[in-house]
């Protein structure tokens, strides 16, 4: 199965946070499941360091270094047909981060792993 990581699940996961649930954690370790990120997401994280709103328990390089190479996390890229659908969404939710990864979720017909509510009323498959 391949799954999208919110970017929370993905912060939570490799800095082994214990809001991460179980399911989200047995989905992302399962190795028959190919486990995306998006762009979205590790941007949104330097941004949310760069705030002081996250912290790391490593450098930001080494952060990435670890989803990529450590957990094998794979990079769905921003796509024209992703940001089309984003043009035509409504807005039930209203982080810009978000709604991407909702949109690419959805061009690629694919679940989202995430904690976040707000994005069933897009029609999305979401894990938790």
């Amino acid at each position: 199965m391949r799954v999208l990581l919110d970017t929370h699940a993905m912060y939570w996961y490799i800095e082994d946070d214990p809001q991460l649930s179980a399911a989200a954690q047995t989905l992302i370790q399962d190795a028959s499941n190919e486990v995306l990120i998006s762009p979205a997401s590790y941007w949104e994280i330097a941004i949310k360091i760069s705030l002081n709103k996250w912290h790391l328990n490593r450098s930001y390089a080494e952060f990435i270094d670890v989803a990529l190479n450590q957990y094998g996390f794979q990079i769905l890229p921003i796509l024209p047909t992703h940001t089309a659908a984003v043009s035509t969404m409504p807005f039930h939710h209203r982080d810009p981060f978000d709604r991407l990864i909702v949109a690419q979720a959805l061009v690629e017909q694919i679940s989202v792993v995430s904690a976040d509510s707000a994005l069933d009323a897009y029609g999305v498959g979401r894990l938790w």
